[in-house]
């Protein structure tokens, strides 16, 4: 090997121009190493951390000395004071035992002293003068049983039917079922509904368990019953279409599954359940999508016609909505925002708890914002107080937060978690302070993201779809279980009633009845 003292110039100006291009190499690699550090701490994190995104008492807005250690973070507080909205404090008492439901069925059962013990030590006898009372909840396992139709027969022994054009026989026409010719009744077809789509339950513990009680129901069975309800319901989900544009807002979302047997596609290729969040505020529609793709075109397609604000994350997917429907307005979520900063906690480990930094100083921004929303809720303010309270208290934060941000994305690698949360944030800001503009909006996507969950928490048990029926079916039952939820209905009566009058429902006017926002826990309970 050639000394190195061979191969360097003895000229110091062409040695000085050497050490620059090694200074400059190294760096680069140190920036490199400390990004390919930051990603390994995030992913280990992923794995083997608290998937909470809640922060520690220490990390909280007003927490333990947050900036004494950033001199160059403290203008951070300057003006704190004149947009945090203050809530009056109070004193917690120690939460007591909520009553049982006042509805359900009670026995009462009376414990008593023995007669013998009702005589008092000078001969008479005790007076009862109250009693003392105390109630505990008892439960009754699921009982399943058999209902039997008998339609009586009828003919003439007299003349055997002769003297009539009619039948021979009389008999009553057998009853609309959902399922025609089905052994499942209205009850059974909405228990294996709710259980599988609103509690998460997969069909073949569904089978184990009628297996327990003494029944022989297997999951391909019930599979096939769902397919068909959910096909038997599609006139509702077609209203609960018509529905979805007449609110001021949409939120959209969507998440991968993995449908079998698609045609021409891999058994592993992703595909994808969309939900879409609109119509009345107060009754909400929750509808469910099923596609092969994450196309735009999907939303494209549903939000056809729509005018008003739909909030949504920023997947590319969503961009061209305005552009296609001139009367959409994209809202931001700032849920995406502070989630990338708190990635870059994340991956910063131990050294973000000894040093808090620029992270912990955007979190805090967005948590003044929340506070603020919270304020809102706890007073239950209406829509325009709400934008009237968001231009005095928030409009100063975001304005603060984003000068902030721009000298900030000045002083940072690009290419680090830091600076791909800080440009994240400034390349969306507009659509992000949107939601200035109506109370009906939140900073989050968060409604559409709470429609999502039963879904995603239900593929973690079920994992696939084994059909794109299967799937089709899940949306349906899911769009339907999910807006009788937010319009305050108990899925499982609601089901129950709606399965039951699907079959006698001819016209739209008929099917409009059945609508979740149609209808009251009492309608369903009572049978109307």
């Amino acid at each position: 090997m050639q000394p190195i003292n061979d191969t360097l110039p003895d000229n110091p100006e062409e040695l000085k121009a050497i050490i620059l291009d090694k200074d400059e190499i190294i760096s680069s690699k140190d920036e490199h190493i400390t990004i390919l550090e930051e990603q390994i701490r995030v992913l280990k994190k992923a794995i083997f951390g608290a998937k909470s995104e809640k922060r520690r008492p220490d990390e909280t807005e007003g927490g333990a000395q947050l900036h004494l250690f950033n001199e160059a973070e403290a203008l951070v507080e300057e003006k704190k004071e004149e947009t945090t909205v203050t809530i009056p404090e109070h004193t917690r008492q120690k939460p007591k035992r909520k009553p049982l439901p006042e509805n359900l069925p009670r026995v009462e059962v009376i414990e008593d002293i023995d007669e013998s013990e009702k005589v008092c030590a000078c001969g008479a006898e005790l007076s009862r003068i109250g009693e003392d009372v105390s109630e505990r909840l008892d439960i009754i396992p699921a009982k399943i049983q058999v209902i039997r139709t008998i339609r009586p027969k009828y003919a003439c022994k007299s003349c055997e039917g002769v003297e009539s054009d009619g039948p021979t026989v009389k008999i009553a026409l057998p009853p609309a079922q959902i399922i025609p010719k089905g052994i499942a009744t209205p009850g059974l077809l909405a228990y294996v509904a709710v259980s599988k789509y609103a509690d998460a339950l997969p069909l073949y513990r569904q089978e184990k368990i009628f297996e327990r009680i003494g029944v022989d129901i297997s999951r391909s069975t019930m599979a096939g019953w769902m397919v068909t309800v959910g096909q038997g319901s599609k006139p509702i989900v077609e209203l609960l279409y018509k529905g979805l544009h007449s609110g001021p807002l949409i939120n959209v979302d969507e998440t991968p599954v993995q449908v079998l047997s698609e045609p021409g596609r891999a058994n592993t290729t992703k595909s994808y359940m969309w939900v879409f969040r609109g119509g009345p505020p107060d009754k909400p529609i929750i509808l469910f999508k099923y596609s092969e793709t994450r196309s735009g075109e999907v939303p494209r397609e549903v939000l056809a016609g729509y005018s008003g604000y739909c909030q949504t994350d920023a997947f590319s997917g969503y961009d061209g909505l305005e552009a296609a429907h001139p009367g959409i307005v994209l809202v931001g979520c700032f849920a995406h925002v502070r989630r990338n900063f708190v990635k870059v906690i994340d991956a910063r480990g131990k050294a973000a708890k000894n040093k808090p930094g620029s992270a912990e100083v955007a979190l805090e921004y967005i948590g003044r914002l929340h506070k603020i929303e919270k304020f809102a809720r706890e007073r239950e303010l209406s829509p325009e107080e709400i934008v009237s309270l968001r231009r005095e208290k928030a409009v100063p934060v975001l304005e603060e937060f984003k000068a902030w941000m721009d000298k900030r994305i000045n002083q940072t690698p690009p290419k680090g978690l830091l600076g791909q949360a800080l440009n994240y944030a400034v390349a969306r800001w507009d659509k992000l302070t949107r939601y200035i503009e109506d109370g009906n909006i939140t900073p989050d996507n968060n409604a559409a993201e709470n429609a999502l969950r039963p879904f995603v928490i239900g593929r973690k048990n079920w994992l696939f779809a084994g059909h794109p029926n299967g799937a089709l079916a899940a949306a349906t039952l899911y769009s339907l279980i999910e807006t009788a939820k937010a319009c305050g209905l108990d899925p499982y009566h609601y089901l129950r009633f709606l399965f039951s009058k699907i079959p006698h429902s001819r016209t739209e006017a008929d099917y409009r009845t059945l609508l979740p926002q149609n209808l009251t826990l009492e309608m369903l309970t009572s049978g109307v």
